[in-house]
């Protein structure tokens, strides 16, 4: 079909309306803004988002998120709920990187103290933390112990001294999904992830120091332990070679077990597993066990940032006060009930690219946020600020769900051709904003450029009631892989 057609329904909420393609289900629901919309319709977003609103047991729309750019399968940015007996479970819904996600933690140190121990603080960040493509950690692990991180995630990085209880308190599910199984993992996957746990990886991930800027909310801001002027330090990264490997197994399983569906879907990306089969059972647990790798993939690098800062500051991390104020992840599926049309119902809730935002009072978020909301995480891109935001009761139509970053603006060779990595390391320090990488080119593809304005993204994200501002976050100095 042409141009896809988008209907205003509010300031910051469009519409594909239901009809325009045959195949629909549900309408398909963006959530953006004109200018945003401008570079959207640069890529596939809308198709994929159209896409979406013909998967089986989908429910209220397709939804899209304001950093909404093309993935694979879902638009990155999308989020979709799917009925429990009557729809199913779609890897292209999740994405490779199963449990890509971002922790936060407070300090008590000035930004003023940090500023002239930051070149030193990135040398050990990075020797502390192997970033790039394949990197190994000091770590090695052995199939029963892999299984071990598969089976109780943040909690293995506990159990082993790297970290205390509170962390697993503040951390999205407690670290842990209950359904994984990690007989369910490929021994590819296990013998890729083995050297992997407590390493950073490539592409937009990051270790990011930050000095807390504006507060929008400073009761709020006061309950997450911010403080303006103060460093925070942000970390950003997945399930690694396993989540990925995970991820094209099942892809493979799909498509060989299931060739009817390949036939009736628009995109063969969005191959599912329907609800209630094996295939479905086994898959969500397989990706529930990448995800708890994820969670003890960035509880081992928290631990080894906290060394880092206390060997700079010639102290222990616990006088920083370097406190974890929230994890989430935004490449998940989960099983949630939520109101739909005045009725509970079950469903597969896809998040692809978008980060969970309960709202006040839900038991599932930490003791200490329940009166004001779940802590959600909006990293920006290398070189310009992150947002804190806190989930609210408006955001059910979205099935509490907002943005998860500022979002490409152009793919990675695009960026790669317009940019010199040398160049945007120069850039950046013009702007006060240090960055420690493995490769140029990673720089080139990463450049603040290739990515959407940020601030806009978060702008839409409050004024259409996905989450509430909280914070402004300003980088200090950046480790990429």
């Amino acid at each position: 079909m042409g141009e896809i057609p988008l209907k205003k329904l509010e300031e910051t909420l469009w519409e594909i309306p239901l009809g325009s393609n045959p195949g629909m289900k549900v309408p398909g629901w963006l959530f953006s803004s004109e200018p945003l919309i401008a570079k959207i319709r640069k890529d596939r977003t809308l198709n994929q988002l159209l896409n979406m609103t013909q998967l089986p047991g989908i429910y209220r729309a397709g939804l899209a998120m304001p950093d909404a750019h093309e993935g694979y399968g879902f638009p990155i940015g999308g989020v979709a709920a799917l009925d429990f007996e009557e729809g199913g479970i779609s890897p292209g819904g999740i994405g490779f990187d199963i449990n890509c996600g971002v922790r936060v933690l407070s300090t008590s140190i000035p930004a003023s103290e940090v500023k002239p121990k930051i070149k030193t603080l990135l040398e050990e960040l990075f020797k502390a933390v192997p970033s790039g493509v394949g990197r190994h950690s000091q770590l090695r692990l052995g199939k029963s112990e892999v299984d071990e991180v598969l089976k109780i995630g943040s909690q293995w990085a506990v159990e082993h001294g790297m970290g205390v209880e509170r962390d697993i308190e503040h951390t999205e599910e407690r670290g842990r999904m209950p359904q994984a199984d990690p007989s369910k993992v490929s021994d590819t996957a296990k013998r890729r992830g083995s050297p992997q746990v407590g390493t950073l990886g490539a592409g937009n991930h990051f270790l990011e120091i930050q000095e807390v800027g504006k507060i929008f909310n400073p009761a709020i801001a006061k309950t997450f332990g911010l403080v303006e002027g103060n460093t925070t330090i942000m970390i950003h990264c997945g399930s690694r070679g396993l989540g990925h490997q995970v991820c094209t197994d099942y892809l493979r399983r799909m498509e060989k077990e299931h060739p009817e569906i390949l036939e009736k879907i628009p995109d063969r990306e969005l191959v599912y597993a329907p609800a209630g089969t094996r295939l479905a059972s086994d898959y969500l647990a397989a990706m529930a066990a990448s995800a708890n790798y994820a969670w003890a993939n960035r509880q081992t690098i928290m631990h080894q940032v906290r060394k880092a800062f206390a060997k700079v500051f010639e102290t222990d991390w616990e006088k920083l006060e370097m406190n974890l104020i929230y994890d989430v992840c935004h490449n998940i599926c989960k099983v949630e009930t939520h109101n739909i049309g005045g009725v509970k119902r079950k469903v597969y809730l896809h998040r692809k690219g978008a980060t969970r935002a309960f709202p006040p009072g839900s038991s599932e978020i930490p003791a200490a946020y329940r009166e004001v909301g779940q802590p959600a995480i909006l990293p920006g891109s290398m070189g310009t600020a992150s947002y804190i935001m806190n989930g609210v009761p408006e955001g059910e139509r979205a099935f509490y769900s907002t943005a998860h970053g500022a979002g490409r603006a152009m793919s990675r060779s695009e960026a790669s051709r317009k940019n010199r990595g040398e160049s945007v390391a120069k850039q950046l320090e013009e702007q006060g904003i240090l960055v420690k990488c493995q490769s140029w080119r990673v720089l080139s593809e990463e450049a603040p450029s290739a990515y959407k304005n940020v601030d806009d993204v978060a702008q839409v994200a409050d004024a259409a009631k996905l989450a509430a501002l909280v914070a402004r976050l300003r980088p200090l100095g950046v480790v990429k892989g």
